[in-house]
């Protein structure tokens, strides 16, 4: 499965997880030039990375990390009133 196919994927399980996905904004990028990189990003902070040797995200520990890091930026958008939490991953 390629890298794309994994962030379908992924985004997909997030979609799921949060309500159709409506709150999040949740981006995948192409790297031309370069193969490996699958990194997830929740408002701006890097919270999964395969290059940083976490692998794909194929475990459900791996998995729940990142839901914690939704959580924790839905929580506070909530609090602030701002935008949706944004998750980005990089593939």
């Amino acid at each position: 499965m390629g890298y794309g196919s994994k962030f379908r994927n992924f985004q997909s399980e997030l979609t799921k997880r949060y309500h159709g996905g409506s709150a999040l904004d949740i981006t995948g990028q192409a790297t031309p030039g370069r193969t490996g990189k699958f990194e997830v990003e929740v408002n701006g902070k890097l919270v999964h990375s395969k290059d940083g040797g976490e692998g794909f995200v194929d475990s459900p520990a791996k998995l729940q990390k990142i839901m914690m890091a939704v959580e924790q930026a839905l929580e506070e958008r909530e609090t602030q009133e701002g935008g949706d939490a944004v998750v980005g991953k990089t593939v």
